[in-house]
């Protein structure tokens, strides 16, 4: 296996994990922005009440999105299987 080979591999397994956990991760930072701003204007500073809506918010974002990270998951698994022959054969 070639060095730049490596290096792609890593590439491609990093934007891949960056594309399947985007929607969970922009999920989070909205309902904690959202549930902050609510947070400030009534003036509720417990850091407790937080956490249900946005586990609840994650949970929901996790069931429509999971088909979606399923396929892009199988999509890059599938490539790299494929490119094993090329890579024992050194070409």
């Amino acid at each position: 296996m070639q060095h730049d080979q490596t290096v792609e591999f890593g590439q491609q397994a990093l934007l891949t994990t960056l594309t399947i956990v985007a929607p969970i991760l922009i999920v989070a930072i909205l309902a904690g922005l959202l549930i902050g701003v609510i947070q400030a204007m009534t003036q509720v500073q417990d850091q407790t009440i937080s956490y249900i809506p946005k586990l609840i918010c994650i949970l929901v974002a996790l069931c429509y999105s999971l088909p979606w990270m399923f396929e892009q998951l199988s999509s890059f698994t599938g490539s790299l299987f494929q490119s094993i022959p090329t890579i024992i054969s050194g070409g």
